[in-house]
């Protein structure tokens, strides 16, 4: 270890009460998504952040597409530090939530603090990042070692929705040019792939009839029926297939709502569902789509007078590892190791998420921030969602710690006298 990165971990905890203060402030302000109503919440991480001495760019999403995608408001963040000519460092994570639902023990939006962890909704995934991410850039500056490069903060709201508005509008928009990035993640392992994911809804419309003479009708829940048993059928079947990224078993499929009927005394003239399939990273994502397709539509097939209308709501890419992505990878996991004291892995997610645009891109991205061992740990979309402190500091000192080795101070310059 160099005297640079020595030196990381006391400019961290120099700032480290101004830190947990600024994740507090972020959690406070609810970013439930549905319904999205977020460009309040960028607003305010704005203010934060120019409270820092941060300029944070303000890119807000057209009206008519954030409602195109279910969303109210949609403000994107960016952040840009260069120290000079090299390359660009994209630190990307997001603040929309998923509703606190209940069983809440702590108040959701208090950002309390009870034996080391802060809790509330967003607190791990990923309003952590927000926090870790600025305050690795301000230990970084405050460094003041020579540097090569730019380091950008891409803080954005809509991965819930897969992540088309967030870090997608920014690459896809111009708006910021990368060369690697890093997105939120969890601090006991550094992610190279996850899983993509689809996501159908599945129509099936009859005809209403009196439920006294239901033969008179069609019974679209009857055909639903039909459709749900081969839908799970066809989830026994994925059992024998197994992905070969450690971290990731099999393919999953979840129905997720069903919605229908119009009185207890009324044969159903219209039953929807949606479903949730998730891709492991060898399969190909066209032909899943085009199985389930098949699957639902032959189970409907002999059924006169029910009609099947399916849609996709979503088709999120898995991300892969590539050969460029794998000093990023290492550099991580180098630094991770050495701060924590451990082996930390190179591991892939179930998961989904917006990190896979800056893949799509062709850019070497991994997955690493504040989180703790697992998404179970943290109560990640459940109930008293939470983050140990001391893995804040941490996965803030390793941020800052690989963002010196790859702007290049730490090969090419020793400590000043």
């Amino acid at each position: 270890m160099t005297d640079w990165q020595a030196r990381i971990a006391d400019l961290v905890d120099e700032n480290f009460a101004a830190q947990i203060a600024f994740l507090r402030e972020l959690v406070r302000l609810p970013t439930d998504t549905p319904p999205g109503d977020n460009a309040p919440h960028a607003q305010h991480a704005a203010q934060l952040l120019e409270a820092m001495g941060y300029r944070a760019e303000q890119h807000a999403v057209p009206v008519a597409e954030v409602a195109a995608a279910g969303l109210t408001s949609l403000t994107n963040l960016i952040v840009r530090r260069r120290f000079g000519a090299g390359p660009v460092i994209a630190l990307s994570a997001h603040g929309d939530v998923v509703p606190p639902g209940d069983g809440w023990t702590k108040p959701p939006y208090a950002g309390l603090i009870e034996d080391g962890r802060m809790f509330g909704r967003g607190v791990a995934v990923s309003k952590s990042d927000f926090a870790t991410y600025a305050f690795a850039l301000r230990a970084l500056e405050a460094l003041a070692a020579p540097l090569q490069g730019t380091v950008e903060l891409h803080f954005t709201y809509d991965e819930e929705y897969g992540g088309l508005l967030g870090p997608g509008y920014l690459l896809r928009q111009g708006l910021s040019k990368p060369d690697l990035a890093i997105a939120a993640g969890f601090s006991y392992a550094v992610v190279t792939a996850h899983n993509g994911c689809l996501q159908l809804e599945a129509s099936l419309r009859g005809r209403a009839a009196h439920a006294a003479m239901p033969a008179s009708g069609c019974d679209a829940l009857a055909a639903a029926v039909d459709v749900l048993n081969a839908l799970y059928a066809e989830r026994r079947g994925y059992a024998a297939i197994r992905s070969g990224f450690a971290g990731i078993a099999t393919p999953s499929l979840n129905v997720g709502m069903i919605a229908g009927g119009i009185n207890t005394n009324v044969v159903p003239d219209k039953v929807t569902l949606r479903l949730d399939r998730r891709i492991i990273p060898e399969e190909a994502a066209e032909e899943v789509e085009a199985r389930l397709i098949q699957v639902m539509r032959q189970a409907v097939e002999d059924k006169p007078g029910i009609a099947l209308e399916i849609r996709r709501l979503l088709l999120a890419t898995a991300l892969r590892p590539s050969r460029a992505q794998a000093r990023l990878a290492e550099t991580v996991q180098k630094h991770a190791s050495a701060v924590f004291a451990e082996p930390i892995s190179l591991s892939a997610s179930p998961l989904y998420t917006d990190a896979r645009h800056y893949g799509e891109a062709g850019l070497p991205v991994v997955l690493y921030g504040a989180g703790p061992r697992t998404l179970l740990e943290a109560n990640a979309k459940r109930a008293d969602e939470n983050i140990l402190l001391a893995d804040l500091r941490r996965a803030t000192i390793v941020i800052a710690r690989v963002l010196l080795d790859l702007l290049g101070a730490d090969a090419a310059c020793a400590m000043p006298a």
